[in-house]
């Protein structure tokens, strides 16, 4: 299925995209797309059997702006330099265990929303990436086939990126990756049974039209169903968690001098096979 939330800001509503295209309303069956929901394979059977019924009532999406497709996200888990060809680019060795850092669930925003340039940046960086959500409480998990299983599933992620922020202004990578709009979501959240295969999915990002990032989840260093089992050895994985899983090679800051950095007026869009395609204006904040 593919699961998505629309509406102004603050109130979405829940709904649901069909296997023809069209908008389906779920307000009548879930109060939301959320951990909640994702974690009780009942209410998701119901949502399944109405939308294979055609009792969905079918809503008019002119004008009707897509949301992130999770409510009320708990935590995001990001792995850092999770590429081999994107490890390359930035002259980084491949790491021996997976780099997790967080962004706060508040950056969040829906995959067509602005995206605003912090005040006093000079490095704002563009980072496609395939976001995982948690659909089953995970720890200690022992194989990859077990992380796996604990997936509800996949979303694009825009991992918006300070680089002066990140890397030289001292401390951890975090004040870099939590600015005000700094993680576009959606526009669907696809659940796992329709992603045959996580490792195998193109993706893609352009700035102005200008194909930047076009790459590969064949190409990460620790693939979807391990980074799971070892974040779970870390922390407890709730449902509604999210792991955003990196990103290949292509970014502003792994270009020659002067790098390209995002700018006010830029325009960024982003897509992942099959999981579906975002667009941000960026402007100052």
């Amino acid at each position: 299925m593919k699961l998505l939330r629309v509406g102004t800001a603050g109130a979405e509503r829940p709904a649901l995209l069909d296997a023809e295209g069209t908008l389906r309303d779920l307000s009548g069956i879930v109060d939301d797309i959320d951990g909640a929901l994702l974690a009780d394979d009942g209410a998701l059977g119901r949502v399944r059997a109405a939308a294979e019924a055609g009792e969905l009532p079918a809503l008019d999406a002119a004008g009707l702006r897509t949301g992130p497709p999770l409510g009320r996200i708990g935590k995001i888990v990001c792995i850092g330099l999770n590429y081999h060809d994107h490890a390359r680019e930035t002259g980084a060795e491949p790491p021996a265990e997976p780099v997790i850092f967080f962004k706060a669930a508040d950056t969040v925003v829906g995959p067509n929303d602005t995206v605003l340039v912090p005040r006093g940046s000079a490095k704002t960086d563009w980072e496609v990436e395939l976001a995982v959500v948690i659909g089953r409480t995970a720890r200690y998990l022992e194989s990859a086939e077990e992380g796996l299983a604990h997936v509800a599933g996949y979303a694009v992620a825009h991992d918006v990126s300070e680089r002066e922020f990140q890397i030289e202004r001292g401390g951890t990578w975090d004040k870099g990756k939590n600015c005000e709009t700094f993680n576009p979501l959606g526009p669907w959240l696809v659940t796992a049974d329709e992603v045959a295969d996580p490792q195998r999915l193109p993706l893609r990002l352009w700035v102005n039209g200008e194909l930047k990032q076009d790459g590969t989840t064949a190409e990460q260093i620790f693939p979807v169903g391990e980074v799971v089992r070892y974040v779970s050895h870390f922390m407890t994985l709730y449902p509604g968690d999210v792991i955003n899983t990196g990103t290949p090679a292509g970014v502003a800051m792994g270009q020659p001098e002067p790098k390209p950095y995002l700018r006010a007026g830029d325009v960024v869009e982003l897509e992942i096979e099959g999981l579906g395609r975002q667009r941000q204006e960026l402007k100052d904040a």
